[in-house]
């Protein structure tokens, strides 16, 4: 998932997205601890993608707050 790509969402969307990207979080972390993960680099993908998602909704509460 791109910046651009989180910029275009709506804040509602994005709120879907976050809970989306934290289920699965979970899931790849159940599989990890099992054994069951393969790839690997999922996880550092979508700690990625979650911490694009919050930074995005921070700069546009500040924003809010400013304006």
């Amino acid at each position: 998932m791109k910046a651009s790509e989180v910029r275009d969402m709506t804040p509602d969307q994005l709120e879907d997205e976050l809970l989306k990207l934290k289920k699965t979080q979970f899931n790849l972390r159940f599989q990890g601890a099992s054994g069951q993960l393969e790839k690997v680099h999922q996880m550092r993908q979508l700690r990625r993608d979650i911490a694009r998602v919050k930074t995005i909704q921070r700069q546009r509460a500040a924003e809010a707050n400013k304006g």
